[in-house]
């Protein structure tokens, strides 16, 4: 991946407005605007992850905002990592390492997410897109568009769902999600009638009008877009004193790779350059030993190369493409809220915008494509904040974090009041408030860990004692990542000389003493 040293990754963005509740008691609360972004790694130009990554939007918010350049994910998988986020609660706490919804998670289930905090608190919470997995709309006191309508478009080849006629085989039996990717051209004319041949819109089988670029029906994140500066422009407008958490979810880059036609011509293929790669980097890694070869990322892989021949710098190259154009669609999507947003001085000036996302996504390092492993691609998240009149505007932040400090950010800086759990059978408050960095970007002073805890769950059935050892994870401080399989082997990369993590150090003698010290950390985290 080609990245600074410390680059993060990106997709969510919250609005702190300071504005008065209608009873006076609430006078200082502020307003929220969340974004968050789906399987988005660091490639935005202000990150570094790629050179050719376009993404003028979000590089412009974080010149206005303070960016934290090694936040982590806590689960580099969607539905667990945003149960987790959304509840505050880590999940070697909750035991939450799956795709089970966070109503029927038998610890979670008894914490309060962070819109039932706000509304106790006095918030109107309004929301649209994913934001969390398999999102129930009642959590809302408004929501925009259907939640089905998130994963949009799919294929219909007039039977059933699946890649566009360009995706070549064996990829594209992966399925119409993940095995998809291409230009919305290359679904050919649909005429937006039920059961004809074209586009569909997500999950709902409803058909989407598609004539070219510039006569077609909005795609998903669009449609939020679009729903969210309406409601911007709607709060401005009547001047409303209740203060606001608004959330909106977008799916791009996820998985399945369409967008318009405009965003893929500006990536040619013969001018794409791949992320630096050492054949053989991952010999020295104990993934496989703990996980079926036939796994999503590994197989992923293995099936886009043999579409191209083996060709693995074409095969990538088709593939990046379509990340890279999905990714500058949705920046520009990011735009039209923050354009909305900052057309309002009486929303821009009062307003903490949080940007960022559930996890990233691995371009082909180690010989895997896709989400949840334990290396740097896939762990790593952009988080931009932007706080209003904050003379730190334009910082960075070096300090590693992760999206467990966003919840109790949010109780600090919107002063919510009440226990995050519903019951005593929650799970316990995870992080830290992120209030010290935002004062001070070079804090020696933060209450916090010093690195980020992620977790793969590899027996996510056992329950009792004995089942959080049984789970995978990494550990990532300033210079080091450490790895710690269910298997007891261990990977170790010094992140000074080793930006790539192509050299598992592990083993040598003489870093004996760094593994204690990293385990003694990690166990100081797990057992707060």
């Amino acid at each position: 991946m080609f990245r600074m040293l410390y680059s993060p990754l990106l997709v969510m963005i919250v609005v702190a407005h300071f504005d008065s509740y209608a009873t006076e008691i609430n006078s200082q609360k502020p307003n929220v605007l969340m974004i968050l972004v789906d399987d988005l790694n660091d490639y935005q130009g202000v990150f570094g992850g790629h050179p050719q990554a376009k993404t003028p939007n979000i590089d412009k918010l974080a010149k206005s905002g303070i960016r934290f350049s090694n936040a982590q994910t806590n689960v580099p998988v969607c539905q667990p990592s945003r149960n987790s986020l959304f509840t505050g609660v880590y999940p070697h706490d909750s035991g939450d390492y799956n795709w089970r919804a966070q109503a029927k998670q038998q610890v979670l289930k008894h914490n309060k997410t962070l819109m039932q905090l706000f509304r106790e608190n006095g918030y109107h919470t309004l929301g649209t897109g994913k934001l969390m997995h398999r999102g129930n709309a009642k959590r809302w006191n408004e929501w925009g568009r259907p939640i089905g309508h998130n994963y949009g478009p799919t294929y219909f080849d007039g039977e059933k769902k699946t890649a566009v006629p360009s995706v070549p085989s064996p990829f594209r039996e992966i399925g119409p999600i993940d095995g998809a990717y291409g230009r919305l051209s290359g679904g050919g004319y649909s005429s937006g009638e039920k059961g004809t041949k074209g586009w569909m819109n997500g999950w709902d089988k409803s058909m989407m009008r598609y004539v070219n670029d510039n006569d077609r029906d909005l795609l998903p994140d669009e449609h939020h877009a679009k729903w969210v500066s309406e409601q911007l422009n709607i709060l401005a407008k009547t001047k409303a004193k209740q203060p606001f958490f608004m959330g909106v979810g977008f799916v791009r880059p996820h998985t399945p790779l369409y967008a318009p036609d405009r965003f893929f011509d500006m990536f040619p293929l013969d001018e794409l350059e791949l992320a630096p790669w050492m054949q053989g980097d991952n010999r020295d890694t104990y993934f496989r030993d703990n996980f079926p070869e036939d796994i999503k990322g590994l197989r992923y892989y293995q099936t886009l190369l043999a579409s191209y021949g083996s060709d693995r710098e074409q095969a990538l190259k088709h593939f990046l493409q379509a990340y890279l154009a999905c990714i500058a669609f949705m920046d520009e999507q990011v735009g039209k809220i923050i354009d909305t947003l900052d057309s309002h001085p009486e929303l821009k000036d009062n307003t903490l915008v949080v940007f960022t996302a559930d996890h990233g996504w691995q371009m082909g390092e180690k010989n895997y494509l896709f989400k949840n492993s334990l290396w740097e691609e896939s762990t790593r998240i952009p988080l931009i904040i932007r706080q209003p009149n904050n003379k730190n505007n334009g910082s960075e932040v070096t300090h590693p974090v992760s999206l467990i400090d966003i919840y109790p950010t949010f109780v600090d800086y919107a002063q919510l009041s009440g226990d995050h759990k519903k019951t005593n059978q929650g799970g316990k408050l995870g992080g830290y408030s992120l209030r010290t960095f935002l004062e001070n970007p070079d804090s020696k002073e933060w209450q916090g860990p010093n690195g980020a805890l992620t977790v793969i769950g590899n027996f996510h059935q056992v329950t009792g004692i004995g089942a959080v050892a049984k789970q995978n994870y990494s550990y990532r401080t300033k210079d080091w990542r450490y790895i710690r399989y269910s298997g007891g082997q261990e990977e170790l990369y010094d992140h000074r000389n080793d930006p790539y993590e192509w050299h598992n150090i592990a083993k040598e003698p003489s870093k004996l003493a760094i593994k204690k010290q990293l385990i003694k950390e990690m166990k100081v985290i797990m057992l707060k």
